[in-house]
């Protein structure tokens, strides 16, 4: 029905920067947020950001002031800057729609893309 297609992850060393992107993709008639989680080994997957289509955001304290979220309505695509990363950002991170596939709500998640942080 939907698919979400993400890309940008990588190796940066501390200090670095880094670009995600998703793309959503299929019967959506209409997107309500768009987010990125990520999940480290052993831990659960927990909020990065997100952003409502009226561009409302809302970030993880430990992201505040050096990731930015942001999203191109028109083409259905969210992408997040990551700035000044560090080696605690080192996680597999997943685009997160939720979007109306007809009059229904639905939530959505990529495939995930590697991040890893590291000198």
């Amino acid at each position: 029905q939907v698919q979400l297609v993400e890309s940008g992850g990588g190796l940066v060393q501390p200090g670095g920067s880094l670009r995600l992107s998703c793309a959503a993709s299929g019967r959506i008639s209409r997107i309500y947020v768009m987010g990125w989680y990520r999940q480290a080994p052993g831990n659960q997957r927990e909020l990065v950001a997100t952003i409502t289509r009226g561009g409302t955001t809302n970030y993880n304290e430990s992201v505040k002031g050096r990731f930015i979220i942001s999203t191109d309505n028109a083409r259905n695509t969210v992408s997040l800057q990551m700035n000044s990363l560090q080696p605690e950002d080192t996680a597999a991170y997943y685009c997160n729609v939720n979007a109306y596939v007809g009059d229904v709500i639905m939530n959505f998640w990529g495939q995930g893309t590697q991040v890893t942080v590291s000198s």
